[in-house]
């Protein structure tokens, strides 16, 4: 083999080598919570970089953004549903840079405490799991490189975690947020209907609804109670205005309450239904979001 074709297959060898470092991956596994009593799934977006990373000394960190899925969906939905390609493009774009996200299986629990305290999603989230993702994976400690993340049931769950803990979330996003503007009176009606969602509703918030536990989580109750700590998020939410479930008044009014409040955040009331296919269509937008506020770009 003469020298030209050695420095060509070594040259070779590199750019292969390097390309295959820098190909992003998704961890999926499960936790056995001892809260919730029974194992959580779970799927970790992991940047491209990450893996070359850890032979640096000291080795690098990154950012943590915590996505939660909707009613119907789990930690895969995300992930096999085109985000998985949507973020590297994003990165190969340098529109976003490099951070981890990382998906819970979240059942019908709206990612709260249920009312009946048999179901302690929350205290399984903020107690076990967080902790495990930011000891498992090189996470940058500190509130601000902290984020959540969520759609409809997801996007509820987001707004009430970080509403509830400023102290924890340096930002929150919300697409199409599960926010009901109706009084826990009125969506008792709604328990009784032999709809889909007040068979969810009574599982979770009681039946009747337990007004006291619906306050507790309310994210238009929070932002008045905890003003204070939400002016130092950074805030995104959309929603379609053809929402099939109504929730485009809801985020109305989260809007609203928020001006009220003279709380700083991002609102786009976009056209669009309650489908995967509209997530994803404003989903680098909200990406984007969170890599400015994780001051990656």
């Amino acid at each position: 083999m003469t020298r030209g074709f050695r420095v060509f297959y070594f040259f070779a060898f590199l750019v292969i080598a390097t390309l295959f470092q820098a190909q992003s991956r998704i961890d999926c596994d499960a936790l056995n919570s001892r809260i919730l009593k029974h194992a959580v799934h779970y799927c970790v977006y992991v940047p491209a970089g990450y893996d070359a990373g850890a032979g640096k000394r000291p080795a690098q960190t990154y950012p943590v953004l915590y996505f939660l899925h909707g009613l119907g969906d789990n930690e895969r939905t995300l992930f096999n549903s085109g985000g998985w390609t949507l973020l590297d493009d994003l990165r190969q774009q340098h529109k976003i840079g490099d951070f981890l996200i990382v998906a819970p299986e979240g059942g019908r629990s709206f990612y709260i405490n249920s009312a009946d305290g048999t179901v302690r999603y929350s205290d399984f989230f903020l107690r076990e799991f967080m902790p495990l993702i930011e000891q498992k994976y090189r996470i940058t400690k500190g509130r601000s490189n902290r984020a959540i993340s969520g759609i409809s049931m997801g996007g509820y769950g987001a707004l009430r975690f970080a509403f509830t803990h400023p102290e924890l979330f340096s930002a929150v996003s919300a697409q199409s947020a599960a926010l009901m503007t109706e009084s826990p009176k009125e969506l008792d009606a709604v328990l009784h209907s032999g709809s889909s969602l007040g068979r969810l509703l009574g599982t979770v918030f009681g039946d009747p609804i337990n007004v006291q536990h619906w306050k507790e989580n309310d994210p238009y109750v929070l932002a008045r109670k905890n003003a204070p700590g939400l002016r130092t998020l950074a805030i995104y939410f959309n929603c379609g205005q053809e929402d099939n479930y109504g929730f485009e008044k809801g985020a109305a009014a989260l809007h609203k309450e928020l001006q009220e409040q003279g709380i700083k955040h991002e609102y786009h009331p976009y056209p669009g239904d309650h489908s995967f296919a509209y997530f994803l269509s404003h989903f680098d937008e909200v990406m984007e979001f969170h890599s400015r506020a994780f001051g990656l770009n």
